[in-house]
């Protein structure tokens, strides 16, 4: 796919976003990076295999709970290349990273590209919004005031102690894609649920049948478990803290293209390291302007970035690791108070 978001209106020439989009263009930032990608590939492939050929070497031991913990490190890394290529960061061809993101999703992870690409392509359009974003939905979790409110059910009685709760609830996030990307073949509108369905069941068929080939029953569900609940928290602590604690914006807030995408998205510093560990999404922001930018060049549009949103008098978020978590759970913990002075 192209490119995930929608031809913004505030694409007009002589807009604020037309103005900033010159600007990238002209210093190069978004043409492809071929070698890039191939080098990476490599890496994470290599990463991906060598950690199924140490779970194969060490066999029946308890020292394959670190490598669980490393497996999700690999899988974790396929999903963030899977992320590209649903944005269009590797390749033109559609249909090239259609099949690829089939390959990586559905076949290595267990994660449906199609559904994922379309949640992530509405997130996209409107990031935080709470009617239209699917990120922001109420669901086990709530992001507004008005959601707690309105809560019933489950995420009521999470509710006031969802900022407590939010990380142990990571551990399951792994487990609740796989979940969601099968239900979500039910739906007619998904396109090939008869390939993505069969690579979703070879994932699953592998996957459990690799585990329970090596290891006896107990050691094979600590284990999953392990693997499950690790690869969880890798993915919330890549996408969480680019959104989470930021405004969420309701159908009262009319912002140009630009402005929706900097003011509800946080970047996160942290140097090379971070980069590798958040495969460019801790440029959040850079990334949201302009979602087919390969990510090894979000860093350097983000001075350009940076600089031209201060020119405009448009807030640029920033912050470390921590303090983006700080930041999420404490506005978690503000969504749910009026729960908890109901249960006064």
């Amino acid at each position: 796919m192209a490119d995930t978001s929608p031809a913004p209106a505030a694409a007009r020439r002589g807009s604020d976003y037309a103005g900033l989009s010159r600007r990238i263009a002209q210093a190069g930032l978004l043409e492809r990076r071929p070698g890039y990608y191939a080098v990476r590939i490599g890496l994470v492939a290599a990463l991906f295999a060598g950690t199924w050929a140490v779970f194969a070497a060490i066999g029946d031991s308890w020292w394959q709970l670190p490598v669980a913990a490393l497996l999700a490190v690999a899988f974790g890394q396929v999903t963030l290349l899977a992320h590209d290529l649903a944005h269009g960061q590797i390749s033109r061809s559609r249909r090239t990273s259609r099949i690829a993101g089939l390959v990586a999703g559905n076949l290595t992870v267990g994660l449906s590209y199609g559904w994922w690409m379309d949640k992530h392509t509405r997130h996209h359009a409107n990031p935080n919004h709470e009617d239209h974003d699917p990120d922001v939905s109420p669901d086990v979790l709530l992001w507004s005031q008005k959601q707690a409110e309105a809560s019933r059910g489950v995420a009521r009685v999470i509710g006031p102690w969802q900022a407590w709760l939010f990380f142990p609830l990571l551990t399951l996030e792994g487990l609740n894609l796989k979940v969601a990307s099968f239900r979500a073949l039910r739906r007619p509108s998904l396109k090939g649920r008869t390939t993505e369905g069969l690579l979703l069941s070879a994932h699953v068929l592998a996957y459990l049948g690799a585990v329970f080939a090596v290891l006896p029953p107990t050691k094979a569900l600590l284990f999953l478990a392990v693997h499950q609940a690790c690869y969880g928290v890798y993915l919330g602590c890549t996408f969480a803290p680019n959104h989470k604690g930021m405004p969420v914006l309701t159908a009262e807030d009319e912002l140009d293209f630009l402005r929706r995408q900097v003011l509800t998205s946080r970047n996160v510093r942290g140097g090379r390291l971070m980069d590798i560990a958040l495969g460019g999404l801790n440029y959040q922001i850079e990334h949201h302007l302009f979602p087919s930018m390969p990510s090894a060049n979000l860093r350097r549009a983000r001075p350009i970035v940076r600089s031209y949103c201060a020119s405009l008098g448009v807030a640029y978020a920033e912050c470390g690791l921590l303090e983006s978590w700080g930041q999420a759970l404490r506005h978690l913990h503000e969504v749910g108070r009026p729960l908890r002075q109901v249960r006064r």
